[in-house]
């Protein structure tokens, strides 16, 4: 992938509309946040989310926290009740993210939520990273700018080590003055959850709404993408489907899908693996809306972002106990991974 040198920009008026730009085309650019330098991507471009896992070398489709310019604007996107409100008027802006409930008119691509009915939102305490938002008009999701399972870049040089001639652009806004990633807290159910310490101290969250169920209480802290059966369709899924019939829906890959399904959409028909990527959980869950006895998919390869996309097929596929996922000895499926 690396053939060119990203540039670094210092943050001014020009630099940060280059990078809004960028941007809206869906190019991804390394921005600083109080926390870490994120690797942002327009949020609602499926498409530009998936290179974000592409660039990171991510092996599985971790939830990406979405960024905000002002709290009103993450509103407009995910449920608010009465203790998100609170934390909200406390620490935004600043280095705490909150994962809710999306809205139905929620147009935030599904692979930042990892195809889950929630969103992890916030509204970063650093100048230029708002402004950045601000130009863009649009949430950007951006975990941190660095491939996936290396220590997390708090300078604009960390981020050139890891990401030359992967990205296009560094916006150099100096080191991050926090230095460690944003608490995350999951508000999405009746009980609030500490599902990643982090820049708000948890004692300070808990004089707000009171006490956060910890990590510990529910087991180590997994990222959803370790359970057996993960986001399941209520339909069947087959893998590596050769042949498909005429009650099942088929999920294609490349330009030679099979005939005879009920209704065929094709993730890539160029064999394009970010393109499959970015449309995995839009087609997963169009088939599975449909009058079908199972859902039939054809192989992807097992190279670059297919190695993601594979995972996710595979946890889809587990067969359900009963009606229900299975869920005896699981975590909560909400629960949140590497997020920045």
């Amino acid at each position: 992938m690396e053939a060119f040198e990203t540039r670094i920009l210092p943050v001014n008026d020009e630099s940060l509309a280059e990078a809004a730009g960028l941007l809206a085309h869906g190019e991804l650019v390394a921005f600083a946040t109080e926390t870490v330098y994120g690797l942002g991507g327009d949020a609602t471009n499926d498409t530009a989310v998936a290179r974000i896992f592409e660039v990171k070398d991510r092996p599985t489709f971790n939830p990406l926290i979405c960024h905000f310019p002002s709290g009103a604007a993450a509103a407009g996107k995910v449920h608010f009740d009465e203790r998100a409100r609170s934390l909200a008027a406390a620490f935004w802006p600043g280095p705490l993210t909150l994962v809710l409930s999306r809205l139905h008119a929620c147009r935030v691509s599904l692979l930042c939520s990892a195809g889950l009915d929630t969103l992890a939102v916030r509204v970063p305490a650093q100048e230029s990273a708002r402004r950045l938002l601000t130009l863009l008009g649009r949430p950007i999701a951006a975990p941190s700018a660095n491939r996936s399972g290396n220590i997390s870049p708090t300078a604009a040089a960390h981020v050139a080590e890891e990401l030359n001639g992967r990205i296009g652009l560094i916006l150099d806004d100096g080191p991050c003055p926090v230095g460690l990633e944003s608490t995350v807290v999951d508000l999405s159910g009746e009980t609030a959850r500490l599902l990643r310490p982090g820049g708000v101290p948890t004692d300070a969250i808990e004089a707000l709404i009171g006490p956060l169920e910890k990590p510990e209480e529910r087991g180590p802290l997994l990222s959803p993408g370790q359970l057996a059966s993960h986001y399941a369709p209520h339909h069947p899924l087959r893998l590596d489907a050769s042949t498909v019939s005429g009650e099942e829906a088929l999920l294609a890959f490349g330009g030679e899908p099979l005939t005879g399904a009920k209704m065929t959409l094709n993730l890539s028909p160029a064999g394009d693996l970010v393109e499959a990527a970015a449309n995995l959980y839009a087609f997963l869950r169009a088939l599975d809306s449909m009058d079908i006895e199972a859902i039939a998919a054809m192989p992807v390869p097992e190279q670059g972002l297919g190695r993601a996309i594979n995972d996710r097929l595979r946890r889809a596929a587990v067969p359900r106990q009963g009606d229900a996922h299975t869920e005896t000895g699981e975590m909560d499926t909400r629960r949140l991974g590497s997020l920045s």
